[in-house]
């Protein structure tokens, strides 16, 4: 991963929307990311990085869904790439690098999962509502709930209506008990596969949320109470 006209068109996007820029989280894959990439987040106030697994390798057995990090994978081989990419993203991104995993393809052998502290990742972030704030082992989980790409028909923009649908569904869910109330509704993007379509929905998003009074939109590092050592 590197620095691209079209990342930093998202940069450019979030940078300042209603007077004021939009948090971003770039989940950043370790063993592709570059010096000219962590320059790119470094020139702006409001981007993060997170950990995207290791290599964004497919490790799942012939005819598994994806997954770098799920089950059947040797969890020591697992966990010491894990504790590589964790190293790499400190060497990198320093202090916007936040100890936080996203595992490629949204899954996480949940044997495996359990050593993540032990390495010093102190969240976690998947996709759909969570079980809990907070696991048994002290890692903060925040997800995202609206994918605003179609995946099963040509990675494409998924469309308005869909979008909203999966928004309103999950913030419904929160005032009804159906979901952890104290949940932010997350947004994924994917900026390298955006479609004008993609662009276009994200801004008006942006610019009307930020507008409106009952909408904050909030900082990861917040989220996970994360600090720059490491820490939570």
């Amino acid at each position: 991963m590197t620095s691209t006209p079209i990342l930093q068109r998202l940069l450019d996007l979030t940078a300042a929307v209603a007077g004021r820029p939009v948090p971003l989280a770039l989940a950043v894959i370790p063993a592709r990311a570059d010096p000219a990439l962590a320059q790119a987040l470094y020139a702006t106030d409001h981007a993060v990085a997170l950990q995207h697994g290791y290599a964004h390798a497919n490790q799942a057995a012939a005819g598994g869904k994806k997954a770098e990090f799920g089950v059947g994978r040797d969890p020591s081989l697992a966990l010491e790439e894990l504790r590589g990419g964790a190293q790499r993203m400190r060497e990198l991104f320093v202090d916007r690098a936040l100890p936080v995993l996203v595992p490629p393809w949204n899954r996480i052998d949940p044997a495996l999962s359990g050593g993540l502290a032990e390495l010093g990742i102190r969240g976690l972030s998947t996709y759909g509502p969570r079980k809990a704030k907070t696991r048994e082992d002290g890692i903060i989980v925040v997800n995202t709930h609206v994918d605003i790409i179609n995946w099963h028909e040509g990675r494409r923009f998924l469309g308005i209506e869909c979008c909203l649908q999966l928004a309103i569904g999950h913030l419904a869910a929160r005032r009804e008990g159906r979901a952890d109330p104290s949940e932010p509704t997350g947004l994924l993007t994917h900026h390298l596969v955006h479609d004008e379509g993609a662009w276009s929905f994200l801004s008006m998003l942006l610019q009307r949320t930020g507008r409106h009074t009952a909408v904050r939109w909030m900082d990861a590092r917040q989220l996970f109470s994360c600090s720059n050592d490491g820490s939570a």
